[in-house]
């Protein structure tokens, strides 16, 4: 069965702080088990990934605080919006995070949710905490390349 292109992605919500929080060292594209009222509600990009974190519990990978509200023409078929979700990868995918997580300082961190084709995807992040300092260097990059950047087009005008 060939793979959907890679055009055919669409972001429903993203992680940025994830981004400050930590340095993402590897990426992995999960599926996830859902109902058919949350999916509907996806589709309307109603979902948050803000609070959430992954954990490996006897073999499965599951999510935890991930929030999609309920499907407004849902009634009784709606679920909890903050219910623990399953996420669905290889063996071999799980027994790597776990080989890692097993580590000191690593974890796994939802950075996006996404479509692609019809299906609903994790982008799941393996990742080491930062110290204060590593994000106030981060800080002072992101400072310094928006200067240049302003230099650079006040120069080209």
């Amino acid at each position: 069965m060939a793979k959907a292109p890679k055009e055919n992605v669409k972001l429903i919500a993203n992680n940025k702080k994830a981004y400050h929080d930590y340095f993402i060292e590897e990426k992995y594209e999960a599926g996830i088990s859902l109902a058919g009222t949350e999916v509907k509600s996806l589709r309307q990009g109603k979902c948050s990934i803000k609070e959430s974190f992954i954990r490996i519990e006897k073999g499965e990978v599951f999510i935890y605080g991930m929030h999609i509200t309920p499907y407004e023409k849902g009634n009784i078929f709606n679920k909890d919006p903050l219910r623990v979700k399953k996420l669905l990868l290889h063996k071999y995918e799980i027994n790597k995070m776990a080989g890692k997580i097993a580590e000191k300082g690593y974890t796994l961190v939802p950075l996006q949710v996404y479509f692609r084709g019809s299906l609903v995807k994790v982008e799941i992040g393996l990742a080491k905490g930062k110290k204060l300092y590593d994000k106030r260097q981060d800080i002072a990059k992101k400072d310094q390349k928006r200067e240049a950047e302003k230099e650079f087009k006040i120069r080209n005008l």
